[in-house]
């Protein structure tokens, strides 16, 4: 395969801000297809990113039916993640999709069967993997540096900064608030760290405590609070089979100092880390508790001063296309993912009900 075909399928701001510009910086790759259900858009997307003579759709199906697509990437609202997805698979494609892996654990299921049934591969966009700090934690719990980690936070914590855009305030389409949005990726980070996909108990608690406030100084302009039809906050605790605990905190709007985002803090029997300010790694040596911060500049010769690595969605785009070129595992499993949205659509449970909720198998 010396050209991989790439078909996109909703292009709107994911598409057009992270997946389209990493997919056009490689050269192995070409965008021949796109399909939004507001066809100017589409038509937009394959005048800036597709080949000559690229097809533009309204229909996704239409998108689906043509054979020479090896690789499609949905891009939609986490309403239709699943049944695109699946529609995708069935249809002999490859698909990356945009994350979360579904709104619930059912329709991730959905989708995990359709790649094992067809054996075509899924993986879903966690591009926070590629970051440096992420690539280094993880090369040090490869390595045992931290020893049994037992204890996690994935935070997602914003201020003020709710997405008033698309359709994020929006239930239906979204499936949640920040906890679906953007503590997805501070827990899947966690439990990629930790390499624990075993949950067994989750108790969760959510608040939508400022929504129905105005001039309420938010980063991307006022919010309409008849459209914010989800969380405003939620929080959850789970344990994990073998005892380990995981917080996860997530807002878009809450009276707080300090904010982060997709992160996480790990303690093991051996040392710990955190990315509350860059990365610091914590352990005893020589009888002295110390502190360590790796730098991920690529500084030190005069006049100049960057970044080490690249971009996290450019590496996580050329990884997964390369997994598709070389028949090798995608950058981000679908079984790692669903595990993420099992345990989000448990958080959401137990805040409805009040309950923990408890795995069975």
């Amino acid at each position: 395969m010396e050209k991989v075909r790439v078909g996109i399928i909703g292009c709107g701001g994911i598409a057009n801000g992270k997946h389209m510009p990493a997919l056009a910086k490689i050269a192995e790759v070409e965008m021949v297809a796109f399909c939004d259900i507001i066809e100017e858009r589409a038509q937009a997307a394959a005048e800036k990113y597709g080949v000559e003579g690229a097809a533009v759709y309204a229909d996704y199906k239409e998108l689906l039916a043509d054979k020479t697509i090896d690789v499609v990437h949905v891009c939609t609202p986490n309403r239709s993640h699943s049944f695109i997805t699946v529609d995708a698979l069935e249809a002999g494609k490859h698909v990356m999709c945009e994350k979360p892996m579904a709104k619930t654990y059912a329709e991730a299921k959905k989708m995990l069967d359709a790649a094992e049934r067809t054996g075509k591969k899924l993986t879903i966009g966690y591009q926070s993997r590629w970051r440096d700090d992420s690539l280094y934690l993880k090369q040090a719990c490869l390595d045992g540096e931290l020893g049994d980690i037992y204890y996690a936070r994935a935070i997602a914590l914003r201020r003020r900064a709710v997405p008033t855009w698309g359709v994020f305030l929006n239930e239906y389409e979204q499936g949640g608030g920040p906890l679906i949005d953007i503590a997805t990726h501070a827990l899947d980070l966690t439990l990629w760290m930790m390499d624990n996909y075993k949950p067994k108990m989750v108790v969760g608690t959510k608040y939508r405590k400022l929504a129905d406030q105005t001039h309420a100084a938010n980063a991307w302009g006022e919010w309409d609070p008849k459209q914010f039809t989800v969380e405003d906050s939620a929080f959850g605790f789970v344990v994990m089979e073998n005892g380990a605990t995981v917080s996860v905190e997530s807002s878009w709007a809450l009276n707080i100092a300090d904010t982060h985002e997709a992160i996480c803090l790990l303690a093991g029997d051996k040392g710990g880390a955190d990315m509350m300010d860059g990365l610091r790694m914590n352990y005893v040596k020589h009888d002295r508790q110390i502190i360590e911060r790796p730098s991920f500049s690529a500084g030190g010769a005069a006049y100049f001063d960057g970044a080490a690595s690249g971009d996290p969605s450019e590496l996580e785009a050329r990884a997964w296309i390369n997994a598709v070129l070389n028949d090798t595992e995608p950058p981000t499993k679908a079984s790692q993912a669903i595990v993420v949205t099992r345990i989000l659509e448990a958080i959401y449970q137990s805040a409805e009900t009040g309950k923990a909720v408890y795995f069975e198998d």
